[in-house]
């Protein structure tokens, strides 16, 4: 009496290492790439100068959560501000402008004003900002 053996069954071809290889490609190349667009010049930003003081002379603009503008400790309208500066300016040439705006101001009562400063002829612009606190 002969005894059969039961056939093997044919390995089926696994997939699983395949996409095990395919994941690893997929996440080193998502690391490696660069998602943001670059331009196509180099570009290097400013350095900030937190904790060191703050220059002296010039005007300070300070701007209120809500917009409100006051030059130098008094209120101004926004439409007077750029005759204001250029008075300043034709008198100190070299005059710098502190914008010290309160940090729940929105970006649009801001932006425009350094737009305003740079059209009247003011080349320096200082943003006030506070440093982190320290953790401690």
């Amino acid at each position: 009496m002969k005894l059969k053996r039961p056939a093997r069954p044919a390995h089926s071809e696994t997939i699983i290492a395949l996409i095990d290889v395919v994941f690893f490609l997929l996440v080193f190349f998502m690391l490696i790439g660069r998602m943001d667009a670059t331009a196509p010049f180099e570009v290097s930003p400013p350095v900030a100068q937190s904790g060191t003081d703050m220059p002296a002379g010039g005007a300070t603009l300070s701007v209120a959560r809500d917009g409100a503008l006051a030059l130098d400790g008094t209120g101004i309208d926004r439409d007077r501000l750029g005759g204001r500066l250029a008075e300043m300016l034709a008198r100190d040439p070299d005059l710098r402008l502190r914008v010290n705006a309160h940090r729940e101001a929105e970006l649009r009562h801001v932006l425009p004003l350094v737009g305003l400063a740079e059209a009247t002829g003011i080349r320096d612009v200082v943003l006030v900002v506070t440093p982190r606190p320290e953790p401690g």
